[in-house]
């Protein structure tokens, strides 16, 4: 074979030039080679006692068969169903508004045709959301507020609108880190609903209450003024917002809310406060603060404010002794709550007493009366640390001392209980009369205070 291949090799050579020829020739001749020999070894191994042993080193492992590794494209896992397990009725009342951040945990449906639903709800946001938020949307939906939560989270806020009656039961404290749990219970209006259903929180704490009776006064137990002299919450002005409506009516059962007519004659309040959401002047603030402190501390002479007496020089030039408010005015500049003459830091002497009453000023007046201490020092970034204002810096110097001091009082901040949450304090913005009767509810710090709710729980008639 060698000799046919070599032979056919020297008959194509003899065309092809010499040089190129031999370089052609001894490629050809390797690569034959390499041809033939793996012809015969594979040949050989074929009729070999070895071949097997070959074979079977190129198998694959049967272990391998019988626990095969998945090499194929791996299958998406199944989701995780994270909706909750209950369900609302199916005929669940379109009207109600539903809080958008909650879950449902649980529905228990009536016994009876004539019993009611309830819903028990949890939430990741503070309770004090919800209940804005419910307040917010009865009113907004035309339904008519029964009651609504006391100032300091206790009851529920029921609301009724044709043959629908619903309660929102809010849990009064929450622990830090914990959800907010909530309950709802809906039906006809005749149906029976408890007058507080709480909802089913076990976390949940007691909240303290105030002590209508101060620890160290020597005074006795009042005894509670009659139900029928306290203002009802559903006859105030349906025009003042819902989260002061029952600071408002607080306050009008205490009779410190005097409005003055041009002529300078008080207007009899009753039930309500005349055009609530009217700007309040500087005047009938400082009137009102000290009528509202003395009568909430009527039994604790030592925290009250000393009205002047007419020898009393003018701390204003705009303020003389024949003013009708006078005696409260000058009273709060000899006692050093307010900026005046007498106390140096006035920057001006006139009280300007019919300007209207801007945030700042509300709170450089009240937090003295809270804190009863001198105000801490404060700069733009200690109170935009705290607060979170954005217009931090546009907060006079002097009013920024009490603004931090209001911060310390947590929940019973004055800038809290008027404005709810807000990331703008807008210090220059004008006061209306609703909000300044918020800021005077409660005069103290956390539970050391009296609000106008205990004041009036524990004022005497004069026929008692």
């Amino acid at each position: 074979m060698l000799n046919i291949i070599f032979a056919q090799r020297r008959g194509h050579s003899q065309v092809r030039s010499p040089a190129k020829t031999t370089k052609t020739n001894i490629l050809a001749t390797v690569k034959a080679l390499l041809t033939i020999s793996l012809l015969a070894a594979l040949t050989a191994c074929a009729n070999s006692p070895n071949s097997k042993a070959i074979e079977e080193s190129f198998a694959a492992d049967p272990k391998l068969k019988e626990n095969p590794v998945a090499f194929s494209t791996p299958q998406p896992a199944t989701p995780v169903d994270t909706s909750t397990t209950a369900k609302l009725p199916a005929d669940f009342p379109a009207q109600i508004p539903l809080y958008p951040n909650a879950q449902l945990l649980e529905v228990t449906e009536p016994s009876a045709p004539d019993k009611n639903v309830r819903l028990r709800y949890q939430s990741t946001d503070p309770i004090n959301s919800v209940q804005n938020f419910y307040a917010t949307e009865f009113g907004r939906r035309n339904w008519e507020i029964v009651s609504l939560p006391t100032p300091d989270g206790q009851g529920s806020l029921v609301a009724t609108r044709e043959d629908l009656r619903v309660t929102v039961s809010l849990s009064p404290t929450q622990k830090v880190g914990s959800s907010t749990e909530f309950g709802i219970e809906y039906g006809k209006k005749s149906g029976e609903i408890a007058t507080n259903p709480q909802p089913n929180n076990s976390n949940a704490t007691p909240s303290p209450s105030v002590s209508s009776t101060p620890s160290n006064s020597d005074s006795t137990t009042p005894t509670p003024s009659p139900a029928s002299k306290s203002p009802k919450v559903s006859e105030l002005d349906s025009k003042i917002p819902q989260q002061l409506r029952q600071y408002v009516a607080d306050l009008t059962q205490l009779d410190v809310l005097k409005v003055r007519s041009k002529s300078g004659a008080n207007i009899e309040t009753g039930n309500t406060l005349p055009e609530a959401n009217k700007i309040v002047t500087r005047r009938e603030y400082a009137r009102w603060l000290v009528a509202a402190n003395n009568q909430i501390y009527a039994s604790r002479q030592a925290k009250q404010i000393r009205l002047a007496v007419e020898s009393s020089e003018p701390a204003f030039s705009d303020i003389s002794k024949t003013d009708p408010d006078f005696a409260a005015i000058q009273g709060l500049a000899e006692a050093g709550l307010i900026p005046s003459s007498i106390s140096g830091e006035a920057k001006d002497v006139k009280f300007r007493a019919d300007a209207p009453l801007t945030r700042e000023t509300m709170i450089l007046w009240k937090v003295p009366l809270d804190t009863r201490q001198v105000l801490p020092t404060a700069n733009i970034d200690g109170v935009k640390e705290k607060w979170g204002f954005q217009d931090a810096s546009k907060i006079d110097s002097q009013a920024s001392r009490a603004v931090l001091a209001d911060f310390n009082n947590g929940d019973l901040a004055n800038i809290r209980r008027v404005f709810g949450f807000t990331t703008l304090f807008q210090p220059k913005k004008s006061v209306t009369r609703a909000e300044a009767a918020a800021s005077l509810w409660y005069f103290g710090v956390q539970d050391q205070g009296l609000s106008a709710k205990d004041a009036g729980e524990t004022k005497v008639q004069p026929n008692q």
